[in-house]
């Protein structure tokens, strides 16, 4: 009997050591603790709310494989001016299948924007608009040779400037004569840009400037894109916004 007795106890001791954890080696490294499976992070951008899909997309005139990034904006548009920093860093940080367009509106007409609108559908018929996109803007709200407002009282100038004024500016920037500008804005192909734009902005839906429109099919606002985050941080999440839907319609 006691032999029987000592047989259990001895398959009993055996089957606990066999469950018990191995006594671990001297100087080994102990195992890593078994993780979960990674739960994947919410998509960072939400329609309706960071970007807006257009409801009659437009199919831009680009080749095949490129995106379209453009910016409805005007000169005489204080935000626009300010966003200035921000496209140039977005323009520096798109990819190479990334092509940057401009549309110029024109719905407020108390501050010149449909000269400014003309004057750059002009220089856009003679190739010199990339060129001098930047000193508009500063001929605008720096130096003041096309001044919307008077900076010591902060109201709009009474003598808005007007198409000729323009076409002295870019003479003197980018040696175009004056005439030849002025023929030039009068012109079928400048008025076809006008007509092309003001039906871009109007499908586009655009009521407020800059606006980003990806590929014709996605608009974008400052405001949009940074619903959620601290102020400062709106630049950066525009430029990534961009980058993303660029990236969704690369596939």
């Amino acid at each position: 009997m006691k032999q029987l007795i000592c047989a259990a106890l001895a398959v009993l001791v055996l089957e606990a050591i066999s469950h018990a954890a191995p006594a671990p080696v001297p100087g080994a490294q102990p195992a890593p603790a078994a993780t979960a499976s990674p739960v994947p992070a919410p998509a960072p951008w939400v329609e309706n709310r960071n970007y807006f899909l257009i409801k009659v997309p437009r199919k831009p005139d680009v080749p095949a494989g490129k995106v379209e990034v453009t910016e409805v904006f005007s000169y005489a548009c204080p935000a626009c001016n300010s966003f200035l920093p921000t496209m140039q860093k977005l323009q520096a940080s798109l990819p190479p299948n990334a092509v940057l367009d401009y549309v110029p509106a024109a719905f407020n007409t108390a501050e010149d924007w449909p000269m400014f609108q003309q004057a750059y559908c002009t220089a856009q018929a003679l190739g010199i608009a990339d060129a001098n996109h930047v000193a508009v803007f500063d001929a605008v709200w720096g130096s003041g040779e096309l001044a919307v407002v008077d900076t010591a009282t902060g109201r709009l100038k009474p003598r808005q400037p007007t198409i000729d004024d323009a076409a002295r500016f870019y003479e003197k920037h980018a040696h175009v004569p004056a005439a030849k500008f002025v023929a030039t804005a009068k012109g079928f192909q400048v008025d076809t840009c006008v007509r092309r734009d003001e039906d871009l902005v109007k499908a586009y839906m655009v009521d407020s400037t800059p606006t980003l429109i990806v590929n014709g099919k996605y608009r974008i606002t400052a405001q949009s894109a940074g619903v959620g985050a601290p102020p400062d941080q709106t630049p950066t999440r525009i430029i990534e916004l961009v980058r993303y839907l660029v990236a969704r319609e690369s596939h």
